[in-house]
């Protein structure tokens, strides 16, 4: 089992993204909340692996930080959701909001998640709402090298979103789509890959 992937990283195209440890490269899917802190192509870069066997094949799942990976672990143990699902759920939220619709019993946010019905809504909320305590969000080891960071939420996202590979014109137009007052960088990076991927589907 692949637990950790520590090397370079060749390439990210969310939700996919390759590391090449000792010249074999391995590819990853991650929760869209990674790339906002993911180095340039080249750099180094270690990242949290959930290793998830299937039927027809593996998939390599990565994360950020213990806790985002365990609630995944946990969403895939859940009626109804699959890995893919779990990974929708995550991108579409962070861990700390999902955590948060589930002790509060938000249904309706829940609802406007990727995949998610009332139902299963509901199925979160009473799976999960016993089986957060202790479970950490915060990014562990600093897997990520890190970026000044901007006192303008969009511009920083800009900064992201190019560092991404995005072309300038491409990210002022992606940026400008989902920017609105009070939304923070990862927010609104979030909502533009988000975007990017609907429109490409």
């Amino acid at each position: 089992m692949i637990a950790r992937l520590s090397g370079i990283l060749l390439d990210k195209d969310p939700p996919n993204l390759v590391i090449d440890v000792n010249g074999i490269g391995y590819e990853v899917e991650a929760p869209l909340g990674v790339f906002t802190d993911l180095p340039e192509n080249g750099q180094p870069v270690a990242i949290l692996i959930h290793h998830h066997f299937s039927q027809d094949n593996q998939t390599l799942y990565g994360f950020s930080s213990k806790g985002e990976r365990e609630l995944f672990r946990k969403l895939l143990k859940i009626s109804g959701i699959g890995a893919k699902v779990a990974l929708n759920i995550l991108s579409g939220a962070s861990g700390e909001e999902l955590a948060s619709y589930v002790s509060m019993g938000d249904v309706a946010s829940l609802t406007r998640l990727p995949g998610i019905g009332k139902k299963t809504a509901e199925r979160i909320i009473v799976e999960l709402r016993d089986k957060l305590d202790g479970i950490s969000m915060a990014t562990s080891g600093g897997q990520f090298a890190q970026g000044a960071g901007s006192t303008d939420p969009a511009t920083e996202a800009r900064s992201a979103l190019a560092a991404l590979g995005y072309k300038p014109a491409e990210v002022s137009r992606m940026v400008s789509a989902v920017a609105e007052p009070g939304m923070d960088a990862e927010e609104i990076i979030r909502k533009a890959l988000q975007t990017r991927i609907k429109a490409n589907e």
